[in-house]
């Protein structure tokens, strides 16, 4: 049986845009849509996908319909994107926020211990892209957030980070 790779791909919205880019992506059927997470923060949508056979099928199926999404309306003005390369535990609840953070080469493993040693750290997933660790955190308040993060910023090796709270906006907004 072949390994299954998972990656993500977050997109930046132009003002306004990121309700119509949600429903172009829900009604192309192409993601589940608990595998969509609508952000505050620099990423306004971040999208979760798991199973893949190749990077030729994730570029295929998924990248290139995505990121030609709303085109003609230029909806979409910027796409991230992320091969996992060592993945955490599978999301058994919603998390409250994405922490992106950047790791020295050298401590990239002792992190990824180490937040997955935090109860608060729902998963993190190390990854080919801007960032070197999407970790997913609970939390429940913005000050249990500041706590948790601030825990996540003094490990060694992390050298920074951006934090990203997942809106409690439904995903299935009223169309």
């Amino acid at each position: 049986m072949c390994p299954r790779l998972k990656a993500y791909i977050g997109l930046t919205c132009k003002a306004g845009g990121f309700n119509e880019v949600l429903k172009k992506l829900l009604h192309q059927h192409l993601i589940d849509p608990r595998d969509i997470f609508l952000l505050f923060g620099p990423v306004d949508i971040l999208i979760r996908f798991a199973n893949i056979h190749s990077l030729e099928e994730f570029i295929e199926k998924y990248f290139n319909p995505v990121r030609l999404i709303g085109a003609e309306e230029s909806l979409i003005t910027k796409t991230l994107s992320f091969i996992v390369v060592n993945e955490g535990p599978s999301l058994a609840e919603s998390p409250f926020a994405f922490v992106f953070l950047n790791v020295q080469p050298k401590n990239l493993d002792s992190v990824h211990r180490t937040l997955l040693s935090f109860p608060e750290v729902l998963s993190a997933d190390t990854v080919f892209g801007p960032y070197d660790i999407i970790c997913s955190v609970k939390a429940a308040d913005q000050m249990d957030l500041l706590c948790t993060v601030t825990k996540i910023q003094e490990i060694p090796g992390v050298e920074n980070s951006v934090t990203s709270i997942v809106s409690p906006i439904p995903i299935f907004p009223e169309w």
